[in-house]
């Protein structure tokens, strides 16, 4: 599939809320547009009417396949326009040596609602949910699939939907919540509060996980959500929502049902045994690996976008391992400045062959959540045993913290240098640790409280003024 194809099937989106249209007719553009070799499964050779869409699972396999593969190429989730480069230069993890001006507000904390970055993953966004809605309807209303077909499609679509609102809540707030296609009623919706969405975030993983409790469609590259990837959003979110006994709960299931890959250059490799949801690479078009690696690594110097922080750097203590494998450097040519670079992903745009893919779960952050869940609840032996599982893979000591302010204390330090510049969860902590201002106030001259949500664009609050208000501070 070429990146032009992918740009004219985005095209079908409506303008304003991107929720407008009958998504039908972007599945007439993922049908017309699919290459059978990313997403398994042939276009069908017949014009489809509206009706027959959801009676035939190809073609529903089709349209959830063009929804992972336009989360990976475009909007939050993306290894180049997502949050992944932004939240990490808009917190203390990698400095930004670009042009772009849309970065450089992120970087210099100087967010305008004109934001056109900010408007891209708004609109990408309730463009995925608008379609992950249409499939729950429309499956549900089909006379030809089968009870199993309608439960796999259905439990994806709800694990989507919770995903994407999982993202946006924590970084607009109050949001618009979209559960029906009708668009009279999505053009003039209001914005929720951030605990009524979170309620819908989880009642959707749950009944995911009812769906697709004992079905096995996620495959050996983790590529397909199952109820293990409802299952560590769920976790997250109790984290989130510090319901730290629920948060503890579903943490262990997926340490139970999973294991910790043992060397650290094997964890973001496609066949990593710790991953549990990925978004696949397309093996026979470009890129073939994934988008963070050709974003984050250096390969001139100048000509750099991004470099990691020297507070990053300097969080490394000598004895983790962390900073030889996932951390590289590069120099210009006369050796006169050196910059470091993430090299997690280490595979770049120009390899013959897939060897990464785009890791958006995988064990070490639930590891992490259990630590954190169970310090917070006064389980310190508990806690101290799984941070040390982190430290153990990463070579350094177990941790000697003792107290519960300690220990938490290590935790985030440690969720800090295990997943740094993935999916944002740096800024994430800072925010929901209440420790943004703190650490970012010294180093971001143009920081304010208000900081911590971003701007509602503005295209959006001019097509629906329900939206309003603005958030503070824009």
């Amino acid at each position: 599939m070429k990146i032009s194809d992918i740009n004219m099937y985005s095209l079908k989106r409506s303008k304003a809320f991107a929720i407008g249209q009958s998504f039908t007719i972007l599945i007439f553009g993922s049908l017309l547009f699919a290459c059978s070799d990313f997403v398994e499964v042939d276009p069908p050779k017949n014009t489809l009417i509206a009706e027959t869409v959801f009676e035939d699972p190809a073609t529903v396999e089709s349209t959830l396949a063009n929804l992972y593969f336009d989360i990976r190429e475009r909007g939050m989730v993306s290894g180049t326009y997502g949050i992944m480069p932004a939240l990490a230069i808009y917190s203390d993890e990698m400095d930004y040596y670009g042009l772009n001006a849309d970065l450089s507000q992120f970087n210099q904390h100087s967010l305008s609602a004109a934001n056109n970055r900010i408007q891209e993953w708004w609109q990408q966004a309730y463009h995925l949910i608008y379609g992950a809605n249409d499939i729950i309807s429309g499956v549900e209303a089909s006379n030809s699939l089968t009870e199993i077909e309608k439960a796999n499609f259905q439990g994806q679509a709800l694990i989507l939907r919770a995903y994407l609102y999982s993202l946006l809540v924590p970084l607009f707030g109050d949001v618009p919540y979209v559960d029906t296609t009708d668009y009279l009623v999505n053009n003039t919706i209001s914005r929720s509060s951030r605990d009524e969405i979170y309620d819908h975030i989880i009642t959707d993983l749950e009944h995911a996980i009812t769906l697709l409790d004992g079905l096995d469609i996620s495959g050996t590259e983790r590529i397909i959500p199952d109820a293990h990837v409802a299952q560590a959003l769920l976790a997250r979110t109790y984290v989130y929502r510090e319901e730290w006994g629920l948060a503890r709960s579903m943490a262990t299931e997926l340490i139970e049902a999973f294991q910790l890959e043992p060397d650290l250059d094997q964890v973001f490799l496609k066949e990593s045994r710790e991953t549990i949801w990925q978004l696949q690479a397309d093996p026979n078009n470009f890129p073939m690996n994934t988008r963070e690696a050709g974003e984050l690594i250096i390969e001139a110097i100048p000509g750099q976008s991004y470099a990691l922080s020297e507070s990053l750097l300097a969080a490394f203590e000598d004895d983790d391992l962390r900073y030889g494998h996932w951390v590289d450097s590069m120099s210009n040519s006369d050796n006169t400045v050196t910059l470091y670079y993430a090299h997690k992903y280490k595979a770049g745009l120009d390899e013959t062959q897939s060897l990464e893919y785009s890791i958006v779960l995988r064990l070490a952050e639930q590891y992490l959540i259990r630590a954190e869940a169970r310090a917070r609840s006064g389980e310190l032996a508990g806690a101290r045993a799984d941070l040390n599982m982190i430290r153990s893979r990463a070579g350094r000591p177990n941790t000697s913290a003792t107290t519960e302010p300690a220990l938490l204390e290590e935790i985030l330090e440690e969720r800090r240098l295990e997943l740094f510049t993935e999916q944002g969860h740096r800024w994430f902590d800072l925010k929901r640790t209440e420790n943004a201002g703190t650490v970012l106030s010294d180093i971001k001259p143009g920081w304010r409280e208000t900081d911590l949500l971003l701007p509602i664009p503005e295209t959006e609050l001019s097509a629906n003024p329900n939206l309003l208000h603005q958030n503070p501070g824009y």
